[in-house]
């Protein structure tokens, strides 16, 4: 406990920088590019992010679990960085072929037809994301949550902030495209040195064509995993991408970047739940992984639902700093917003699945994006007989994907559960009544001036949830989270990084 609590310190406090670092960029890309441009941008990004994340082959989640069977040197086991040098190797020869054919064929990630030679040059950040992620996984099996800070939380969000605004007067059709080519770098970079000072060159290591092939049947499953919860936060993008005009996907992105945010909360505890998990999972102590699943997910979802309420009650404020144009995105991004919350449930019940049914989270996670799919297109085919507005459609694509979220977290919790023989269940009632509190000193932030409603409102509504959440919905063990401290528990974390882990034995055959 004291280690999730000590990486999601760290991880929280990476949030409010990633806060700081993006809301620039929305606004010099709205001002500057304009919603079409942002639309365009948008579709490409979808495909590049998608295929990364295949090519990681599985290893953001699975590398822990892989270096945990391995055993020690002592007892012929290979060295940890040997074990991750053969997921290196797979995901840049997969990251390099991938980039080639949509050089080749750059159609899927410009639907609309309109792109230049310098916006094909996005599919090279396609082997360094995939690198960068397998990179940061190696980090955090060492609990060391500060490499994932500092390349996604400040290198990577400011470099594209500032260089998309340098760029636009450089090549302003290609600018968005460019920036975000060389903060992706910046980020690879930013994950090499820390993984250089830990593991070092892998000694002794060469290339396997057999486990290669091993480690890319066994990761197919992690990573289709990955790729589809991904996708069900990009797929409303492309079916909107289908269905509306370039500048509504563009206000519909704009409006999404500001829900990923709480978004990023949930992802703060990814990089230090999956070692913690698999340790308890090697030690068969399934009371321990229910519980820690429970907290994790209870603080996620308190975060997530503050930081929600105090974005989405100002809503009309936040997406007129892009743009006047933007301001239709509001309704879309209550939904958005909304979504992440009720998404909280699934994710951290699916970091304990992958591990222990990763087949059975396969198939509720390629349910989940069926049926969002099923619920977006049938939206947009009853927008056209209404022909309404691209805001309209964008809300419904918004709220569609809320409903798919809210499936995956009822049928992955209960999943789970009867795996481990323990409720999975994050809810307590403190959550209704600091959101009635926070809406309450909504009312009167949003007849505020504008800039006081931003500057005052979102601080007073954060605050009130916050005060009754703390009194009334933590209980000693959250608290645990805000306890810099622990001098008992921060030992046990030291032998345990210090001592090799035992074999993983997983409830059920993988």
């Amino acid at each position: 406990m004291a280690a999730l609590a000590k990486g999601g310190r760290t991880n929280l406090i990476g949030f409010m920088m990633r806060l700081a670092a993006r809301l620039p960029f929305l606004f010099i890309a709205g001002r500057l590019y304009g919603a079409e441009a942002l639309g365009r941008f948008a579709s490409a990004v979808i495909i590049v992010e998608l295929v990364a994340m295949l090519c990681t082959v599985g290893e953001k989640r699975g590398l822990a679990q892989r270096l945990a069977e391995e055993p020690s040197a002592e007892d012929g086991g290979r060295a940890p960085e040997a074990v991750i040098a053969d997921g290196l190797l797979l995901a840049t020869i997969s990251g390099v072929l991938a980039a080639g054919v949509l050089w080749l064929v750059p159609q899927p990630m410009f639907p609309s037809g309109l792109y230049t030679q310098a916006d094909r040059l996005m599919v090279l950040a396609i082997p360094a994301l995939a690198l960068t992620e397998i990179l940061l996984a190696a980090q955090a099996y060492r609990f060391d949550i500060a490499a994932t800070v500092r390349a996604r939380a400040i290198v990577e969000p400011w470099t594209i902030s500032i260089a998309v605004g340098v760029l636009f007067y450089v090549t302003p059709d290609s600018g968005l495209g460019l920036a975000y080519l060389l903060s992706i770098y910046a980020a690879l970079v930013t994950a090499l040195f820390p993984y250089a000072r830990t593991y070092g060159r892998p000694r002794g290591w060469r290339p396997s064509l057999s486990r290669s092939r091993r480690l890319l049947a066994r990761g197919s499953p992690l990573a289709a995993a990955d790729a589809i919860e991904w996708g069900t936060r990009r797929l409303d993008i492309f079916i909107l991408g289908l269905f509306a005009a370039p500048a509504a996907v563009g206000i519909y992105y704009v409006a999404q970047q500001v829900a990923s945010l709480p978004q990023k909360l949930k992802t703060s505890f990814e990089p230090i739940l999956g070692p913690v998990l698999t340790r308890k999972l090697a030690e068969r102590d399934y009371a321990a992984i229910a519980r820690q699943v429970c907290q994790v997910g209870f603080w996620i979802t308190a975060a997530q639902a503050g930081v929600s309420l105090a974005l989405g009650i100002p809503g009309e404020a936040i997406m007129g700093i892009v743009g006047p144009g933007f301001v239709g995105g509001n309704g879309a991004l209550a939904f958005l917003l909304l979504a992440e919350v009720v998404a909280a449930t699934a994710v951290v019940a699916e970091s304990a699945l992958v591990y222990v049914a990763r087949l059975r989270n396969l198939w509720l996670s390629i349910a989940t994006i069926v049926l969002q799919g099923v619920l977006t297109v049938g939206a947009m085919l009853v927008a056209d007989s209404y022909d309404l507005p691209g805001s309209w459609r964008a809300a419904m694509a918004a709220g569609c994907l809320m409903v798919a979220l809210a499936a995956a977290s009822l049928a992955k919790a209960t999943l789970l559960g009867r795996i481990l023989g323990h409720m999975v269940n994050n809810w307590r009632w403190a959550l209704v009544w600091a959101a009635l509190v926070a809406t309450a000193v909504g009312q009167i932030a949003i007849r505020l001036p504008e800039w006081a409603e931003l500057v005052f409102g979102i601080p007073m509504i954060l605050a009130a949830y916050g005060l009754v959440i703390w009194r009334w919905g933590f209980g000693p063990e959250d608290r645990v989270l805000f306890t810099r401290k622990l001098a008992k528990e921060d030992e046990v974390d030291t032998v345990e990084q210090q001592e090799a882990p035992k074999p993983l034995r997983g409830p059920e055959p993988l």
